[in-house]
């Protein structure tokens, strides 16, 4: 059984209805794999949907967020990006931003399966799992 946690960006093709990432979210749950909510990521996608007054769409997220358990915020995670923050710069490189180094010590200190359409902004991390469920 796999744990995946959805990147602001699988979540947000959900809401925008995309057949394909919903399709596979049904098979993987048949499957009787798992899902969490990273807090990161629900404050990202309801950010976006306040912005665009989306109250239909932030109505349905709130329906998908019944459905999948949120992740706690701990010390230890905090910790973890930071590191990360430091290991990324020591390589010369960066990742997409903060929110991507909190989502990527989330998926690592949980032993969880990154779901994103955007692998650059983790690719350069170690030992994170990552899949992509847009046009695969």
């Amino acid at each position: 059984m796999t744990t995946y946690a959805l990147d602001t960006n699988i979540i947000s093709y959900m809401l925008k209805k995309d057949q394909e990432v919903i399709d596979r979210f049904r098979r993987e749950s048949t499957l009787g794999n798992e899902f969490v909510m990273l807090p990161v990521v629900y404050y990202e996608v309801t950010r976006w949907l306040y912005e665009k007054k989306a109250t239909r769409l932030l109505s349905e997220f709130n329906d998908l967020c019944v459905e999948i358990p949120m992740l706690e915020t701990t010390i230890a995670i905090w910790n973890k990006a930071a590191e990360l923050y430091v290991l990324t710069r020591q390589k010369g490189k960066t990742v997409g931003g903060d929110a991507d180094l909190l989502i990527a010590a989330y998926c690592l200190m949980n032993g969880c399966t990154l779901i994103t359409n955007n692998i650059r902004h983790f690719e350069i991390i170690d030992d994170l799992n990552i899949g992509n469920w847009k046009n695969v």
